[in-house]
């Protein structure tokens, strides 16, 4: 595995150099590089896809859903600029890799996710690997998670149309929100929103991607604790 990870993490900066110019920086935090080191990503894919856990690429984890390319993991997590006393809001748990990572650079996770099944398999899968400081909850994510706003950071894994307003509510003034914003079938960028200290926002656009898309729950739903 050791072999694998340090493979991944020189694909991770090999691609840095490649999207410098887009992206506006040719190296990200340490902190960030030492979680893509230390999560074991293959603990996070489906068992048939085990010979690919270590590749720079996105991979089917079932239900319509994919666990994100390391590199964009560790730029969203970069790009989010949080600290290890910070709390950060994550929408859409997946497989639990992303938060697995922002809990090695922040002090706490807050996770949702719509899919129930994907919500108790991340869920039983981050108790097991020990990640004490997330917690995930079975949600709709376009909502957020009012109870424990507002948040020091959030990280979106999904794409919106537009950016959600409720999420812009449970922001932080002087953070950020990361997430991808485009429709299912047509151009998506990785947008970066900045909620100053007057309230007032400003956005950027780091790089065009490719995501799945934030779905929504009936409005009768409601969500529960994972």
């Amino acid at each position: 595995m050791q072999s694998s990870t340090h493979k991944l993490l020189e694909d991770i900066r090999a691609e840095l150099r490649y999207t410098r110019s887009m992206i506006g920086r040719d190296t990200f935090d340490e902190r960030v590089m030492m979680a893509m080191e230390a999560v074991p990503r293959h603990h996070f894919v489906p068992d048939h896809e085990q010979g690919y856990a270590y590749a720079n690429g996105p991979l089917p984890i079932g239900h319509g859903q994919t666990i994100s390319q390391p590199f964009i993991v560790a730029l969203m997590t970069d790009l989010l600029a949080c600290g290890p006393d910070d709390c950060v809001l994550e929408v859409g748990t997946g497989s639990g890799y992303q938060a697995a990572i922002l809990s090695r650079v922040v002090g706490q996770v807050r996770s949702v996710e719509i899919i129930p099944e994907l919500a108790r398999q991340s869920a039983a899968r981050l108790a097991r690997l020990g990640y004490t400081n997330i917690e995930t909850r079975h949600s709709d994510g376009y909502t957020g998670w009012p109870e424990f706003a507002p948040y020091d950071g959030i990280l979106v894994t999904a794409a919106a149309p537009a950016v959600p307003p409720p999420l812009i509510e449970q922001l932080k003034e002087g953070h950020r929100l990361v997430i991808p914003v485009g429709p299912q079938y047509g151009h998506q960028e990785l947008v970066v929103i900045e909620k100053r200290q007057d309230g007032s926002l400003s956005k950027t656009e780091a790089l065009g991607v490719v995501f799945v898309p934030l779905t929504r729950m009936p409005s009768d739903s409601q969500g529960e604790r994972t």
